[in-house]
């Protein structure tokens, strides 16, 4: 209790209600009761003799640091007070002045000379004040004002109603915090803070609009280097966030829509403050945006191209997939959070579209071979729009349809290519198969030939897959190819021609030399139909070469069909020589050999496809029936009497009916032919002479030689109704020339028809 006196302490039962105590406590352990008094008062010294002072010098040395809070003259630092806490720099400067980077190189500078020497100061003021504190104890209850001024029972008065403070002055941020907010890609809020820096630099340098970016060593001030230095890393950050958010599910899908809403937020705040700055001084960021996107596109896709396996045709589609994948990622990620009025999804669209363009066109200005120069066309002008543009709303796009990959004479020069070297390709490659094919031809060994099958499949690759390019390109390719054939055509019928004129030909068994022949025919007719084809599909100047491969084909089938009548004929000569004798009429054995013949070399011939079968088998109807009546004409055998002429009739009868069942079982469609033997049967049972001559003219204008050349190659012959009209006009005269003479004797009507032996002659 003394020491309580003596340290100037009232006693605790002494009523309060009077006045308040005027003298602080001397403990060194409690609290002063108010800041000012602790720090205006004198400090005596402690109950242990040492001084107050020591412990407030204590106190700073644990609580300041080099830039921590300051001391505010008539309260302690860190205090709560009329404002907030201010830094060392904001002790330095005025407030409301933004810090430059100057000012925090400058605190840079002081931190790095005084850090460490400041942490160990810190450490060890910190460690004493948590010593002195627990020689305190806690802290005694003290009277709270309420209880010092107003007596025990009283009501307390009304508080004071409160001053409203005044508003807060927002500090603007320092160039390297608003770099900060860059760094950590809080991009609209650093766009604004910029936009404010720029603002207060256009204030103080009197008006106007601002300049456009200006590099480092540019003449200006510290504020417009700040400006132009703090554009460049917002610049860098969003395109940045541009390829970043292309990449997929890599390190740019951590991006999220919110940072492409960010990048949205400041194109359109930059576009809003171009049309304050006018047209010259324009930052023109959205433009750059649309670059920086087309830049990320044309990255992507030189990624995706150089590994792909297949040559050019590999790349295309690994283009494809890439393109099908970064625009499902724009579409369905990107495009919906931008602003709906950037029309972000068309800026993708074209920057992906002018990559790929310049790809497209590096590509096509190198010499490619033949096989990629297809598969460039064929992307270009069937693939990226149908399977690409096809997927892609088109009305996205703000200026219309996009250009084409390539331009038109790109195109055309790429189709030009194409011909030239299909032209010269197929050539080489049509005589290089000619020539081995033709090597086997004299050969002994019996082998099927693949002539016609392979001249097709050489035309066929490049006639099937230019018209799946373009129509027109599809023309032209036709027209090429048919020229081609054309002159294959000629040198094949050239070779076939030297093939039957070789001696050594002749040394070939009958059988190996009929299958060569058929072979030999066997490969008109797919040569035939592939020249039609390619006349009907080119353009109307191919007439001419459709025409040359025909004619060309003609021949090498007249040919082959005049080598195997010949050789079937010299086989039947003997048995055609017994006909009209005699014995003819008794015996039917000179006809039975012919039909025999006839059947067995008919097996042979059915290997032969169906439209030369058909000319072939007409040709030997019509040769059979000359070959038949070329004895009565010749007046082999003399019919004196009736009677003779009556058997004569009926055996011509019985070999007619043999000779059409015969060709009928061969298919002959040149069923006009069966009645020429019933005809001349007919005249034979005619007695007057007026008659006869009636019906052979008859028979000379129905039956004439040329009429059944006629018959059987019309479409090969134009030119021979002229010829075969003159001779029609030319046998009824000579006919009523030579029947003047008459003849009484009972052989007038074979006379007269061997007069008329030179029409059914081969």
């Amino acid at each position: 209790m003394p020491i309580l006196k003596s340290l100037g302490l009232a006693d605790s039962k002494m009523s309060r209600a009077g006045t308040l105590p005027l003298r602080s406590s001397r403990n060194p352990f409690e609290e002063a009761s108010g800041l000012e008094e602790e720090e205006a008062g004198e400090l005596e010294a402690l109950p242990n003799g040492t001084s107050c002072r020591r412990r407030a010098t204590l106190e700073k040395l644990a609580g300041l640091a080099p830039f921590r809070l300051g001391r505010t003259p008539g309260r302690r630092a860190g205090s709560p007070g009329d404002g907030q806490p201010r830094s060392f720099l904001g002790r330095v400067l005025t407030p409301g002045i933004r810090r430059s980077s100057a000012d925090f190189g400058l605190l840079a500078r002081l931190q790095g000379t005084r850090a460490q020497g400041d942490e160990e100061a810190a450490g060890e003021a910190a460690r004493r004040l948590a010593f002195l504190r627990l020689g305190r104890g806690p802290k005694p209850r003290r009277a709270s004002l309420a209880e010092r001024v107003v007596p025990a029972g009283e009501a307390a008065p009304e508080p004071p109603p409160k001053v409203p403070e005044p508003p807060k002055i927002k500090e603007p941020l320092s160039v390297l915090e608003i770099l900060s907010l860059i760094q950590q890609r809080e991009l609209a809020r650093a766009d604004e803070h910029i936009l404010e820096l720029e603002a207060e630099e256009l204030a103080s340098s009197g008006g106007g609009a601002p300049g456009p970016p200006k590099a480092e060593g540019a003449g200006g001030g510290r504020r417009a280097r700040d400006v132009a230095l703090l554009y460049e890393a917002l610049q860098r950050e969003l395109w940045a966030l541009v390829r970043e958010t292309l990449a997929g599910p890599g390190p740019g899908a951590g991006a999220g829509p919110g940072a492409v809403a960010q990048l949205g937020q400041v194109l359109v705040q930059e576009e809003a403050a171009d049309g304050r700055r006018g047209p010259e001084a324009a930052r023109k960021l959205r433009a750059r945006w649309a670059e920086a996107v087309a830049r990320a596109a044309r990255e992507r896709l030189e990624a995706a191209a150089p590994g792909a396996p297949g040559g050019l045709a590999g790349q295309l589609e690994a283009l494809r997939g890439r393109l099908l994948e970064d625009m499902g990622v724009v579409r369905g990620r990107l495009a919906p959070s931008y602003p709906a009025g950037l029309g972000a999804f068309g800026v993708y669209l074209r920057g992906y579209h002018g990559a790929l363009a310049e790809w497209i066109g590096a590509a096509a200005r190198r010499r490619l071979p033949l096989a990629d120069r297809y598969a460039l066309l064929h992307w270009h002008n069937q693939v990226y729009p149908r399977e690409v543009l096809g997927l892609v709303d088109m009305v996205a796009l703000e200026n219309g349809e996009l250009e084409p990959l390539l331009s038109p004479g790109t195109v055309r020069g790429l189709e030009d290519e194409c011909v030239t070297d299909v032209k010269a390709q197929t050539r080489a490659a049509l005589l290089r198969v000619l020539q081995e094919d033709a090597g086997h031809w004299a050969g002994a060994e019996d082998r099927s030939s693949n002539l016609a099958q392979d001249v097709c499949e050489l035309l066929e690759e490049h006639t099937e897959r230019a018209p799946r390019i373009s129509q027109e390109f599809g023309e032209r390719m036709a027209h090429c190819c048919l020229g081609g054939l054309a002159e294959f055509l000629q040198s094949f019928q050239q070779r076939v021609e030297r093939f039957h004129e070789n001696p050594g030909v002749r040394e070939l068994l009958p059988d190996t030399y009929i299958s060569r022949t058929i072979s030999l025919v066997n490969c008109g007719p797919p040569l035939r139909a592939l020249a039609e084809r390619l006349a009907r599909v080119g353009p109307p100047e191919s007439e001419p070469a459709r025409e040359a491969a025909a004619s060309a084909l003609d021949r090498v089938t007249r040919l082959c069909h005049r080598i195997l009548t010949d050789l079937l004929f010299q086989e039947l000569q003997p048995h055609f020589s017994k006909l009209m004798r005699r014995k003819w009429l008794s015996s039917s054995e000179a006809l039975d050999g012919i039909v025999g013949t006839l059947g067995a070399k008919a097996l042979a011939l059915r290997r032969m496809q169906d439209e030369p079968y058909q000319e072939l088998v007409a040709e030997l109807h019509r040769r059979a029936l000359v070959e038949y009546v070329r004895p009565l004409f010749r007046g082999r055998l003399r019919c004196g009497s009736a009677r003779t002429r009556s058997r004569v009739a009926g055996r011509l009868r019985e070999d007619a009916a043999q000779l059409q069942r015969l060709f009928r079982r061969l298919e002959s469609q040149a069923s006009w032919l069966d009645a020429v033997v019933p005809r001349l049967a007919e005249v034979l049972h005619l007695e007057d002479t007026p008659s006869i001559q009636m019906e052979v003219g008859m028979l000379v204008r129905d039956y004439p030689d040329i009429r059944a050349r006629k018959q059987t190659s019309s479409h090969r012959k134009p030119r021979a109704g002229g010829r075969g009209a003159a001779r029609r006009q030319e046998g009824p005269a000579q006919l009523g020339s030579r029947g003047g003479h008459g003849d009484t004797h009972g052989h007038t009507g074979a006379h007269a028809l061997g007069q008329w032996q030179a029409p059914f002659r081969s």
